[in-house]
């Protein structure tokens, strides 16, 4: 359905603002660029393409931060093709996406908002309304290895509550040769898709360079069957079978189909005391999402439009279009110079994305008198731009022991602009509806020319972030101890013009400033094992939606919602304590208790009615009036077998229970979409003597519930089963077999819809405005893929 204010399909287009940008301090540049092996040598494109060995979870020696790292050998054999796919097998990620897509990246459970994505250990400014973006348009080829950062530093900005996913990419320096990267995807509804890449490293000049090309097609295919009631079983336990209870139900097709293009290209100098580096990343996406729903006034009959002599069954077709063009680039560089008095780096970037989205929303009601065609048109326009600079300096303060300290300033300017066209809505005639066949014709046939497009309330606005950021941290490395602590000042000055309110309202500014402390320590106990803690206090910015000071009638339920241009961030303290054990040769098992006490929650706050539906109804706003708990326990295990003869057999697993706690004007709930758990386990199986290998992998993830005024949803998914078979020839040449959602992956969701506060408090008989369970389904996916080094 279209919605003045959703902007949820914008969330793609951060890919591409900080993809390959360099490292945030010269601590990082120690942790999280680019680093040969052991021996000096760089790791050859062979290498890459034939496996010799099973990839494991490694165990992070650099920080003292609690961090889990994965190389690209632990994800590549079941040829994921995104960043949210590959960490579908990591600890404590949930997605509440659709089945078979793997977007907003929940860690720990909690909205994805909460989580701190980073690219080369750079922040990635979200497009989505809740600054976050979809890893769903991160080609997992470029990947080089995931980092999950448990708790948080001063080195880094404080957006990470829930913990950061730090996504490493591979550049001149992980890489010697090139390879080709070609198959094809096989989809349930016999849909073939291409895949399509390349990457070359190598030496030019006194540095070594990178470049790489991806090309993907997408595709998803989806079937959704809903059934609505105007009660629910809390009232009616025969709902199910009650004629007077039924209302309709609705037949749905999701197809999402896309191409994206990307390209990127690093170089770097690394000298005896200088190093210098530039990349940059390019994507373009073109992507169109056809919705086509059939509402019938019986549960299970498919009949024609609902007539009077034949009695028909549908009530409601509609044709739901979306299609979408994004265009995204970011250019970084990095001067880093090494004297006397420590070590001095300056970063500049620049990273900017457009895109525009055009939405056509078709539906001819035949339950009248006479049918009635409405059509809606939504344009959509957002553009995001940033320019930063960072400085910062490491200084030893003796031989085990360094002090870093530093500053950015970041200019963001985001541009929103959502028109719409005037709604067309007239009567059809009589024979309109004989022999109309919903399985051959469509509602667009009776599309006319709509008007000028206007913009709603909201809907043309722009927000100008300023901040200036400053840290200083200490950090020990001694022998059985690493640790680190430190503090960062986080300003902010935010400017908001709104086009649709006022003059008196349009122009609105404020400012914030928030104090950050942190703290972390590594503590070997005996050779092979260590105990991990951290504390820090961490903080989360207003969502872009909630700025705009405008109001939006019966936007929930029958209830007004305005925004609040004077939102301060949310805040956060929380620890981390854990235990890890080296197992065998390479393989390490884990436990990690969380907590993370939330301050200032930005909620819905009732501020007085009546609304605009008259008595009985409300006028809501966002405040910082909340607050809320989150906790949890997470297990993991990666290891081989070769402790009982068995060095060929590698198996990962990992389980996280998650629990939170909200008090809201309704009662006590988690955060909204939280999973209660998450769990997946799998197995690889190399076969040398043959030169090949296959595995499995499986998972499940937990119910979530969420509340909101006007609506409350319970969701739960099914489980999802992946197997891949592999066989390699000689050293440069492998291919790969994969099958995923072997399962039928579904999703289910329970809705309880009302119209005003008081019926949602007391939800008694005829309270509910709709009671609708839906089902989502999506077939298996087979892929065939191809590597050749050279």
């Amino acid at each position: 359905m279209i919605r003045i204010l959703s902007l949820n399909s914008a969330a793609a287009l951060a890919l591409a603002t900080a993809m390959m940008a360099a490292p945030a301090t010269a601590q990082d540049a120690q942790d999280m660029t680019p680093i040969q092996n052991a021996d000096g040598s760089i790791t050859t494109s062979q290498d890459i393409v034939v496996l010799g060995s099973i990839g494991y979870r490694n165990r992070s020696e650099d920080q003292a931060e609690p961090v889990l790292s994965y190389d690209s050998e632990f994800f590549q054999r079941f040829e994921p093709l995104t960043a949210g796919d590959a960490l579908k097998r990591v600890p404590s990620v949930t997605f509440l996406s659709d089945v078979i897509e793997s977007d907003g990246a929940r860690l720990r459970g909690l909205p994805p908002g909460y989580t701190q994505i980073l690219i080369n250990g750079e922040k990635v400014p979200g497009s989505n309304a809740d600054r976050s973006f979809f890893l769903d348009r991160i080609p997992a080829e470029l990947i080089d290895r995931v980092e999950i950062v448990r708790s948080s530093s001063a080195r880094r900005t404080g957006d990470a509550v829930a913990g950061t996913l730090n996504i490493k990419l591979r550049d001149g320096y992980e890489l010697d040769g090139g390879y080709l990267r070609a198959g094809g995807l096989y989809y349930d509804d016999k849909e073939l898709e291409p895949s399509v890449g390349g990457v070359f490293g190598g030496a030019l000049g006194p540095g070594r360079f990178l470049i790489g090309g991806n090309f993907q097609g997408r595709h998803n295919p989806k079937k959704k069957y809903s059934l609505r009631y105007n009660e629910s079983p809390e009232n009616d336990p025969n709902y199910a079978t009650d004629p007077d209870v039924f209302e309709n139900r609705e037949d749905q097709t999701d197809t999402r189909d896309g191409k994206d293009y990307s390209f990127n290209a690093t170089y770097d100098i690394k000298g005896d005391t200088t190093d210098f580096s530039v990349n940059g990343f390019y994507v373009h996406t073109d992507r169109t999402e056809t919705e086509r729903s059939l509402e019938y006034n019986h549960p299970t009959n498919i009949n024609g439009p609902v007539r009077a002599t034949p009695p028909g069954n549908l009530t409601v077709d509609n044709a739901n279009v979306a299609t979408i063009n994004q265009d995204n680039y970011s250019v970084n560089g990095k001067l880093a110079h090494r004297w006397s008095a420590g070590e001095t780096s300056l970063k500049i970037g620049y990273a900017w994305f457009d895109e525009d989205r055009f939405e056509t929303e078709y539906e001819v009601e035949f339950d009248r008198a006479l049918p009635r065609f409405t059509g809606d048109q939504t344009l959509t326009g957002i553009t995001d731009k940033e320019f930063s600079v960072r400085l910062e300096h490491e200084i030893a303060l003796g031989a085990d022991t360094k002090l870093l300290f530093g500053g950015l300033w970041q200019d963001k300017d985001r541009d929103t602009s959502i028109t719409a066209a005037p709604r067309d809505r007239y009567n059809l005639t009589a024979a309109n509806r004989q022999g109309y066949d919903q399985f051959t014709r469509n509602p667009t046939e009776f599309a006319r020319t709509f008007g000028a497009f206007a913009p709603g309330p909201g809907g043309l606005n722009t927000i100008e972030e300023k901040r200036l950021d400053g840290f200083v941290l200490v950090e020990g490395d001694m022998p059985g101890i690493k640790w680190e602590a430190g503090v960062r000042y986080e300003t902010t000055d935010l400017t908001i013009d709104d086009f649709t309110v006022p003059a008196a309202l349009r122009r609105t500014t404020n400012d914030y400033a928030k104090l950050l402390p942190s703290a972390s320590v590594k503590i070997d106990v005996g050779p092979r094992g260590r105990v991990i803690a951290s504390v820090a206090r961490t903080s989360r910015r207003p969502e872009f939606n909630f700025l705009s000071p405008a109001e939006l009638e019966a936007e929930l339920g029958d209830n007004d919602l305005i925004g609040n241009p004077l939102l301060d961030p949310e805040t956060a303290w929380g620890f981390d304590l854990g235990y890890e054990q080296r197992l065998g040769r390479a393989g390490i098992a884990g436990v990690n208790i969380f907590y993370r006490k939330v301050n200032d929650l930005i909620e819905l706050t009732n501020i007085g009615g009546p609304g605009s539906e008259g008595a009985g109804t409300f006028n809501y706003q966002p405040q910082n009036v909340g607050d809320g708990k989150v906790w949890g326990v997470e297990f993991d295990l990666s290891t081989d077998f070769g402790f009982v003869g068995l060095p060929d057999t590698g198996v990962f697993g990992n389980i996280s229970w998650l629990d939170s706690k909200i008090i809201d004007e309704f009662g006590k709930r988690r955060f909204n979409g939280q999973s209660e758990y998450v769990y997946n386990f799998g197995v690889i199986q190399d076969i040398p003597s043959v030169g090949a290998a296959f595995g499995a992998t499986y998972r499940k993830q937990g119910g979530a519930f969420d509340r909101t005024v006007g609506e409350e949803i319970f969701t739960t998914y099914g489980a999802d089963l992946e197997i891949f078979v592999e066989k390699r020839f000689g050293k440069s040449f492998t291919i790969r077999a994969v099958g995923a959602n072997l399962l039928n992956g579904a999703k289910r969701e329970a809705f309880n819809k009302f119209t005003t506060i008081g019926d949602q408090k007391s939800r008694g008989p005829g309270e509910f405005d709709e009671y609708e369970l839906e089902s989502e389904k999506a077939g298996p996916v087979f892929q065939l893929m191809a590597r050749y080094a050279f």
